[in-house]
């Protein structure tokens, strides 16, 4: 387990969007290859900016916004990147539905918002965020071992 591993499952603060995006990009360079990645966290807690940090990692140069109103965007760079907002998909059978397994190229991240709709279809390997904000308005993430 890296240091930064160890640091994010005792929880990172991050003070401003910058800093989440610069620890999100920190977190790209250690991910595994063909990663899901589910983001637990009330509206407005980091998680699209978080993937933001992840999509500048890996030489995304595209705007990176709330996928909400499409449920999911693709991003290619280095790493091909989905990024999905589960928050109005009923079941795991929406997801499939959305074939988003014929789209995966590797070597690809699949970063879930809103992860609780879908948690069955998720697998037992995938990295949990959880982000919140702290009672000074500054932000937390933290990894939860699989």
């Amino acid at each position: 387990m890296s240091e930064l591993e160890k640091k994010l499952i005792a929880g990172i603060c991050s003070r401003s969007a910058v800093e989440t995006e610069v620890l999100a990009a920190k977190i790209g360079a250690i991910l595994p290859v063909d990663t899901v990645l589910a983001l637990h966290g009330d509206l407005g807690a980091g998680k699209t900016t978080f993937v933001r940090g992840l999509a500048r990692a890996w030489g995304i140069q595209e705007a990176v916004t709330s996928p909400t109103f499409n449920l999911y965007a693709i991003y290619k760079g280095n790493r091909q990147l989905i990024h999905l907002d589960a928050y109005r998909l009923g079941s795991s059978a929406d997801l499939d539905a959305l074939m988003i397994e014929d789209f995966l190229q590797p070597p690809w991240c699949f970063a879930v918002e809103w992860p609780e709709h879908i948690l069955e279809a998720l697998p037992e390997d995938a990295w949990h965020f959880y982000l919140s904000i702290n009672e000074d308005q500054s932000h937390q993430i933290r990894l939860m071992p699989a």
